[in-house]
């Protein structure tokens, strides 16, 4: 059979991998797993999605693999039947649909543009991307700092601009609103709205003070005047707000602890050593006013101190540091988080202790005071065949395995402690096999902090796959100890799989 002259023309990318049979599919499936497949009626039906799928094979390339089975041609119609698929009965002659981990995921039905297709192949899990929504319709999407550039550039009219991260709960809650008044607003003002979560926008976030999400910031004539702050806004309060803009107001200064009513002992650089002498028991939270941590555990220390205050035989007492006042103490007793609880005997540092949150453990402890078990061990310091990796041994480590699977990650994310026990029981499966390796990088060390920025990691936890240490795609299995041992067996097996067929041909 001849195919249409258009087809020889038509500029189909290298990395659309055509396929006709069972077989080579079965082995796909089995080899990748992103896969987006695109099934036609025909060649001539598949033209336009083509040109397009070859621009997303590229921007995807190493992270997701695009197919094309053209059910239109003899050996392609017993495949397409076996799979119970028939483009035949969609109106364009075409259907989209998404294999993961060796499986038939879903069929892709957002909006078929190279944005939102390779929004998806990077994440097929995620939420569409804002302007998916016809809601958002009027409002101004921005992609890249160059276009930012040129619409603060050209617009003439006021224009209010969201920073925003996908995953951010507030944006998501304030959307709706936005693009309500951004459709009733239209002509006189412009809202846009951009992405900024990717590292590759540090500049912006610098320029804009960007230091959590949402940011709106408004401008004039392309001037940065100041930012908007009400995240609970409706749609006419935004409007209300643009007829005139004003800068946020200061919010009225919190009144610190020391000053409020309560028996806890407020301690500063001048009377702690006095107070110290004077109670033989003290238990000392050091505190910052901004701290969540430390407002949700106040009341159970007033509490606690209240208790202890009218206790005819009192174990100690409770008294607090304001550190980021008193310096000097802070510095004395090397506070570097909050709240950080010191126990006091007799003048002298004791004990530091994790874990009284609540006024019953703080008064059943001074009951008793005895040290506190000692901390867990960090992921490094345990005894794992997870080899951890730094900056500067990165690439030459990766260079001695052929598979490598690489868990970018940072100590206080849940979702990284989540996974750290599945990766560790696949690291132990593997570790007589010399050709695998899994190796995780601690991006919250600064050493680290470039490496990761140039491995592409955007949030925590990350997966890269690195064959001799380069790097090929980001793992988006699943995050359980089947999936990355799943993973890497099946990259052992087709191994195995070439070594035999090398066998055979000899």
């Amino acid at each position: 059979a001849f195919l249409p002259a258009f087809v020889y023309s038509l500029k189909v990318s290298p990395l659309i991998e055509k396929i006709s049979d069972h077989k080579d599919f079965k082995k796909l499936l089995r080899t990748r797993n992103n896969i987006l497949v695109l099934y036609s009626k025909s060649a001539a039906a598949a033209e336009s999605s083509l040109r397009l799928l070859s621009s997303v094979a590229q921007e995807v390339k190493g992270r997701g693999t695009i197919s094309w089975i053209d059910c239109g041609d003899t050996e392609s119609r017993k495949l397409c039947k076996k799979m119970k698929v028939d483009p035949n009965s969609k109106e364009k002659g075409v259907e989209l649909l998404h294999y993961k981990d060796g499986a038939f995921h879903t069929e892709y039905n957002r909006a078929v543009t190279l944005k939102s297709m390779v929004a998806f192949l990077k994440d097929p899990e995620g939420a569409p991307l804002w302007e998916e929504d016809p809601e958002a319709k009027d409002v101004v999407h921005v992609d890249s700092e160059k276009e930012l550039r040129r619409l603060l550039k050209k617009e003439d009219k006021p224009l209010l601009m969201m920073f925003y991260a996908p995953w951010c709960g507030v944006c998501k809650r304030m959307m709706p609103s936005y693009q309500q008044a951004a459709t009733e607003l239209k002509g006189k003002y412009v809202l846009a709205g951009m992405n900024v979560y990717s590292a590759e926008f540090e500049r912006i976030k610098e320029e804009y003070n960007v230091r959590g999400y949402p940011t709106i910031c408004y401008f004039e004539k392309g001037k940065f005047l100041f930012h908007f702050e009400n995240y609970g806004a409706t749609a006419a309060d935004i409007a209300e707000w643009l007829k005139n803009p004003q800068p946020p107001q200061p919010q009225a200064p919190e009144t610190p602890w020391a000053d409020e009513e309560n028996v806890v002992y407020h301690l500063t650089d001048e009377d702690f050593d006095k107070f110290m002498k004077d109670h033989s028991s003290v238990l000392v939270m050091f505190h910052a006013p901004w701290c969540g941590h430390c407002k949700k555990m106040k009341p159970e220390y007033e509490k606690a101190a209240e208790f202890l205050h009218v206790a005819s035989d009192s174990p100690g007492v409770l008294a607090a540091v304001d550190a980021t006042v008193n310096k000097a103490l802070a510095e004395r007793y090397h506070i570097s988080g909050f709240p950080t609880l010191k126990y006091f005997k007799d003048g002298e540092e004791k004990y530091t202790l994790p874990h009284l949150r609540t006024k019953k453990k703080i008064i059943d402890w001074l009951l008793n005071p005895e040290a506190p078990p000692p901390p867990e061990p960090a992921w490094e310091e345990r005894q794992t065949s997870v080899i951890h990796l730094a900056g500067e041994d990165f690439r030459e480590s990766l260079k001695k395995k052929k598979h490598s699977l690489v868990m970018f990650y940072a100590p206080w994310c849940p979702h990284c402690k989540n996974a750290i026990p599945h990766f560790t029981t696949a690291a132990e499966v593997f570790k007589e096999d010399r050709k695998i390796a899994y190796g995780a990088v601690d991006c919250a060390k600064e050493q680290n902090h470039d490496l990761c920025k140039q491995e592409g990691v955007d949030g925590y936890p990350t997966f890269n796959y690195y064959n001799y240490g380069k790097f090929v795609e980001k793992y988006t299995g699943e995050r359980g100890e089947s999936g990355f041992i799943t993973f890497m067996r099946t990259l052992r097996e087709r191994d195995h799989e070439r070594v035999g067929k090398k066998k055979d041909e000899l």
